[in-house]
């Protein structure tokens, strides 16, 4: 399956890189996705990476996971990369957010109704986007699977690669 990765400034370096090589180790063919393609980005502990896509041009994902740190504060910036996770959940395919993630998914409109967690300052807004908090390593309603910490990224991927599955 091909999964968007998405990305911008000061992302959780291990909530991005975890799940960038345990899909690839899975198999699955991953993509740094960013608001512009071949641009690169700076993670709060140091690392960087490269986008290799743009939102815009983003087409043909099976999947997205939305890393946390302080980057959703920034993609949601980004219309089209706040278009790519609303489209992609509005049809049905795995959208996974961890951390500080689940602020795309309040922008992108697919919280309300659902249960769902995040890290613990964003409770508000994830509860005002239309969610039942829940605080737990990792909670999955239908398509969406959201995530507290990196603490939980054991969690999160199993969970990760059995939507994964589920959806080949």
């Amino acid at each position: 399956m091909r999964v968007a990765i998405l990305t911008a400034d000061l992302y959780e370096d291990i909530e991005l890189l975890y799940p960038y090589y345990r899909l690839q180790e899975a198999g699955h063919e991953v993509e740094l996705v960013g608001c512009e393609a071949n641009h690169r980005h700076e993670g709060k502990r140091g690392t960087s990476v490269t986008t290799t896509v743009a939102a815009s041009d983003a087409d043909g994902f099976d999947a997205v996971v939305i890393p946390g740190g302080y980057s959703p504060d920034h993609m949601r910036r980004c219309p089209p990369m706040v278009d790519l996770v609303r489209s992609l959940g509005s049809d049905g395919a795995p959208v996974a957010a961890i951390c500080h993630g689940p602020w795309m998914l309040a922008s992108a409109e697919l919280l309300d109704g659902r249960r769902a967690t995040g890290f613990h300052s964003i409770r508000d807004d994830v509860v005002n986007a239309g969610a039942d908090w829940v605080d737990e390593p990792a909670v999955r309603d239908g398509n969406v699977l959201t995530s507290r910490t990196p603490d939980d990224l054991p969690a999160f991927m199993r969970s990760v690669l059995e939507m994964l599955e589920e959806a080949a």
